[in-house]
């Protein structure tokens, strides 16, 4: 790719997901993508089985060589400034996709993707959540049904364990930025 594509890459706290998620991360920078990590408070500061938030944030400012957007104050300047040309929420939980589909701006990530939609550019989104097809699946079919947001495709992650539990592919998160600065959702969106 010639010029960088800008990507704006806020991570939620499906905790589980983060390693597979800062390895794609890696590649796309790898790839020439720019990067700037977006935290939300959860993310951003808590310590959990999977590791601590100070080696995340870390991790992140290694990877993408940026400061960390990990407040409301400074995500709100990402659409008036048209800081970039897709926002990835990856992993999205599913109580960032209530908050999104509801219109909820209390996180740094919801107000990027708030400020980000003003100027009408692309919002992919990395479904990671336990009640995928329960409790959250009304509003993941909301945000499915609003312009510009584009999801990764996704399939249950341990459906006998698991019933209700959905995670993104994340490897394809590369080509779900592409198809999505080109305005079309990557198909198929639900995998076996």
């Amino acid at each position: 790719m010639s010029v960088p594509v800008r990507v704006g890459f806020a991570l939620t706290g499906s905790f589980c997901t983060h390693q597979r998620v800062l390895e794609v991360m890696e590649s796309m920078r790898d790839a020439g993508f720019r990067l700037t990590p977006i935290l939300s408070f959860n993310a951003g500061g808590l310590d959990t089985r999977f590791g601590t938030a100070q080696a995340l944030r870390g991790r992140l400012e290694e990877i993408c060589g940026t400061q960390i957007i990990d407040t409301i104050e400074a995500a709100e300047p990402v659409g008036p400034k048209g800081l970039f040309d897709v926002l990835v929420v990856a992993p999205c939980t599913g109580n960032t996709i209530a908050k999104l589909a509801y219109a909820v701006t209390d996180t740094p990530v919801t107000m990027a993707v708030k400020s980000h939609l003003r100027g009408g550019r692309p919002v992919v989104i990395a479904v990671s959540t336990n009640d995928a097809l329960s409790g959250s699946a009304a509003n993941i079919g909301v945000l499915l049904n609003r312009r510009h947001y584009y999801f990764v495709p996704m399939k249950q992650d341990a459906p006998l364990a698991k019933p209700c539990s959905v995670v993104a592919e994340m490897e394809l998160l590369p080509e779900t930025v592409e198809a999505a600065l080109s305005g079309r959702q990557l198909q198929p969106l639900l995998l076996g």
